[in-house]
């Protein structure tokens, strides 16, 4: 048993803040910072484009919390979106004094960029690695406070909840293969999205939605986990992120034809319109025989040419290094071949604004958590800026909590339940986990993707379920203890499969399109049934949903056009 009093789970952008402001605030707390990678491998440092700030003047925090509650399709909670507006320029300055070597302006002052849905150039970017440079700088961070430590390779399997209250969490210790328990008095999961429920995705093989699912399995919601967002321009064949920097510096997207097709979708912000709007376009003029064709399929261009070698090289470096090696192509001198690519979750753990989640001492931030400041759909930027804002709030909360608590015993029975569970009973059948995760991401692929339909998601929620059955009869296929790594990846194919069903189970349910879940059969915006988040409650039966009104302050929800 170790003993801390609060264990950070996840050391992403979101973990590795709420650890820095716990540091900041106090010494004598002990802090547990567990990840099953290293953290400097998490999946933060894939972000690129930028983080969201209101610092100049003719923006404002009522213009970038209107982009925000636009983008999201009326569907983000908007006393959230305030209070978040305006933390973000603090943590901005904050990582530049602590050392993010942010890019600048000829004067010196700190550089912004467009992003898309975006009214004005509120993105602060290090080039094209933001994420790499944030998390470094909150690492070597978190290396200088004597009351943080890290395990690393520490693999979440459960939370000990009891009467309501968090007491502490179980991992495997993938080094040795033991089941270690952490005792705390708060726990802070960071645990990040759920990418992988999908075979096309820039996300990393680690994400796997561990927090999300677990969090579910012990009692509490999920919401709005139909919403997942589709980035316009992943790399083709590879799924890698071709950041949206790429178009807010000014590239352009191009059919088969030449055109620069936004004109006929968002006349008013061409590529620069929000993901959504963006990705669906491209969809429809693939669809429609407008996309280039290669032997990976269908595609449509993403034209740098353009901006030149010189601007490339400083604003774009790591897109020209990754054309070059994954696809054979200098954007200096030809198009990018790239497509639509799950990109983000919008919906996760249920919390406040505060990152509260119906447990006590439990909280949760970054993509793990719905807070929500994204509703239907996520405005680029926002992502990494929101996990330092509630990533601080979650620590600041979390160590709140754990001063006026005393820690409490993990249960002996939950103990010995997660022991046996984990060595007993998993992986002792004949089906091939990795085999039912294919199936999975060409299930997600085919039926969860830009274009849904009542047919398809009825078939998605058919194929999950018998993929469920499948499951309970996998086999690991290593006996040993020490990185087990078939241990490992068949305990994420089972959290996986939980979170596919309440995607399309809540997909199925949601008559309407909003944001980014856009259904064929029902292509309107359903403000009078629909204007509500889901809420996703575990059975062994499958979700129960609820649902839960949004917070609206200022902005009535109207058409939304670019």
């Amino acid at each position: 048993m170790i003993e801390c009093d609060i264990a950070i789970v996840g050391t992403g952008l979101a973990g590795m803040r709420a650890g820095v402001a716990i540091a900041e605030k106090s010494r004598k707390v002990s802090v547990a910072m567990i990840s099953k990678t290293y953290p400097i491998r998490c999946h933060s440092v894939c972000a690129e484009g930028g983080s969201a700030a209101v610092l100049r003047e003719g923006d404002s925090f009522e213009l970038h919390a209107w982009d925000t509650v636009k983008g999201s399709d009326f569907l983000a909670d908007q006393d959230a979106v305030e209070f978040f507006v305006r933390e973000c320029p603090k943590e901005i300055i904050r990582l530049e004094n602590w050392g993010c070597p942010w890019s600048r302006t000829p004067d010196g002052k700190i550089a912004q960029r467009a992003f898309g849905g975006q009214s004005f150039n509120r993105t602060v970017f290090a080039a094209d690695r933001t994420g790499f440079h944030e998390v470094h700088t909150l690492y070597e961070r978190l290396l200088s406070y004597d009351n943080i430590e890290f395990f690393n390779e520490y693999f979440l399997t459960n939370l000990a909840i009891e009467n309501g209250r968090i007491s502490g969490i179980a991992t495997v210790n993938l080094k040795t293969g033991d089941i270690e328990f952490f005792k705390a008095k708060a726990v802070i999961l960071a645990t990040g999205g759920a990418g992988r429920l999908y075979g096309f995705t820039t996300y990393s093989h680690q994400v796997t939605g561990d927090g999300m699912a677990i969090a579910y399995r012990c009692g509490i919601p999920l919401k709005d986990m139909e919403f997942m967002q589709f980035h316009p321009t992943g790399l083709i064949p590879s799924g890698i992120l071709m950041t949206e920097a790429c178009r807010g510096e000014g590239g352009y997207l191009r059919n088969r034809n030449g055109e620069r097709f936004m004109q006929k979708y968002a006349p008013g912000k061409m590529e620069l319109a929000p993901r959504d709007v963006v990705a669906r376009a491209m969809w429809k003029e693939i669809i429609e025989g407008r996309g280039f064709e290669s032997e990976h399929g269908p595609y449509i261009a993403l034209d740098l040419t353009h901006l030149g070698e010189e601007k490339i090289e400083e604003r774009l470096p790591m897109i020209r290094e990754a054309a070059i090696k994954f696809a054979g192509i200098d954007p200096v001198e030809e198009p990018i071949p790239v497509k639509p690519v799950q990109h983000y979750t919008m919906g996760g753990i249920h919390t406040d604004m505060l990152t509260q989640t119906p447990v006590k001492g439990l909280f949760a931030a970054g993509e793990c958590a719905c807070v929500s400041i994204h509703g239907a759909n996520r405005l680029g930027s926002n992502s990494t800026v929101e996990c330092l804002v509630f990533g601080r709030v979650a620590g600041e909360m979390a160590l709140k909590f754990a001063e006026n608590s005393r820690s409490q015993e993990i249960p002996k029975g939950f103990i010995k339940e997660e022991e046996s569970r984990i060595y007993d009973r998993l992986g002792k059948g004949d089906e091939n986990p990795l085999l039912i995760k294919r199936e999975l991401n060409e299930t997600m692929d085919r039926n969860l993707w830009i274009f849904r339909d009542k047919e398809g998601l009825k078939d998605a929620v058919r194929k999950i379920r018998e993929l469920k059955e499948r499951y309970k009869k996998a086999a690991i296929s290593d006996s040993s203890r020490k990185f087990n790594v078939a241990l490992l990846s068949t305990l994420e194919v089972g959290y996986l499969l939980d979170l596919a069903e309440i995607v399309a189970t809540g997909a199925l349910l949601r008559t309407e399109s909003r944001g980014a879940h856009y259904r064929l059969d029902y292509p309107e915006r359903d403000d009078e049934n629909w204007l509500k988040h889901t809420l996703a409650y575990y059975t062994p039966d499958g979700p129960r949903f609820e649902y839960l009104p949004v917070t609206i302050t200022k902005w009535k929800p109207v058409e939304r056009t670019y």
